[in-house]
């Protein structure tokens, strides 16, 4: 069948966000402004950033992690909304999800510096309250106090949030047919023009090359996965990933390969996601039960990867 003038265009963008890339798939109507488009999703992202990166010395989130205990901080819409978040499944995941762990995050080299002995000594030792517990939120007048000491990192859910806003920002151009992403976690904006949903790979968890392992069919809503393979420093002659164990304050010493979750926001989807990779999977697949969430556990052994499927959204 021939194309005719009322059919959406494809359209592709992308750009650099956050320490990797976003990317945005779309279908717009005729008389779409592609260079308005790219710009306003661009700035978006940028935004995101602005606010909640610990890289800049700048950012919201760094003003409110040098700021005095028991002064209140006025702070953005959007970082309210993501603290919030982030307090609310650190206690829904009896802490396995914790976003106070700046110090240590840092300590062991996962915020741009080399990682630093002496500073992983100090945030091995010294114990910490967990954030919910020292972190008090006012959001109706958007602002921040904190009781005591607390140095905050939100790398387990920022990106979420930013492939949230780059889908409220193709929504607001009227494009009702996207899907969004950065560094791998994505969102679908609706399924593609004719009712076909998009087509989303779940990674094999393999450090040394890209290869999919599942293909998911998304219509709607987000996935995130956070797994050992592509985000990790060499100490001592070990690779130790990304993903944080808030109970030692270190990188996971044993976790499953990946862990894959599907929801509505990609902001939730993202903390879920590292949250049942420090649960595990027999912890973890108890829990995303007991709360129906939708998560994909993937391990090794000798043979090659075990999967365990939780929810509606992957199969038994």
């Amino acid at each position: 069948m021939s194309k005719t003038s009322t059919d959406p265009e494809r359209l592709a963008l992308n750009g650099p966000a956050m320490g990797a890339r976003w990317s945005a798939v779309l279908h717009v109507g005729t008389g779409a402004d592609p260079a308005r488009l790219h710009a306003a999703l661009a700035a978006a992202v940028a935004e995101v950033e602005a606010q909640m990166t610990t890289r800049r010395v700048g950012s919201d989130l760094m003003r409110l992690n040098r700021a005095e205990p028991d002064r209140w901080i006025d702070l953005p819409a959007g970082l309210v909304e993501v603290l919030a978040a982030g307090l609310a499944i650190g206690r829904a995941s009896g802490g396995a999800f914790e976003i106070g762990l700046g110090d240590a995050v840092a300590a062991w080299g996962f915020s741009g510096d080399a990682a630093d002995p002496g500073r992983i000594r100090a945030a091995l030792k010294e114990p910490r309250r967990p954030a919910c517990e020292v972190l008090e939120l006012d959001c109706t007048n958007r602002r921040a106090r904190k009781h005591g000491t607390l140095a905050l990192d939100l790398c387990g859910i920022a990106k979420g949030y930013g492939v949230d806003r780059l889908a409220e920002t193709a929504r607001d151009f009227g494009i009702e047919s996207a899907l969004l992403s950065i560094d791998g976690e994505l969102r679908a904006l609706g399924p593609q023009p004719g009712g076909r949903p998009w087509a989303v790979a779940v990674e094999r968890p393999d450090p040394g090359k890209r290869a999919a392992h599942a293909v998911l069919a998304l219509e709607s809503g987000a996935v995130a996965t956070s797994g050992d393979y592509r985000h990790w420093v060499d100490l001592g002659g070990r690779r130790l990933s990304h993903t944080m164990d808030p109970r030692r304050r270190a990188p996971l010493a044993a976790s499953p390969a990946s862990v894959t979750v599907l929801g509505a926001r990609c902001m939730e989807a993202d903390a879920w996601a590292t949250a049942l990779m420090v649960l595990g999977r027999e912890e973890g697949a108890a829990l995303a039960r007991r709360l129906g969430l939708s998560a994909l556990f993937l391990e090794r052994d000798g043979a090659g990867l075990v999967e365990t499927a939780i929810g509606p959204g992957f199969a038994a």
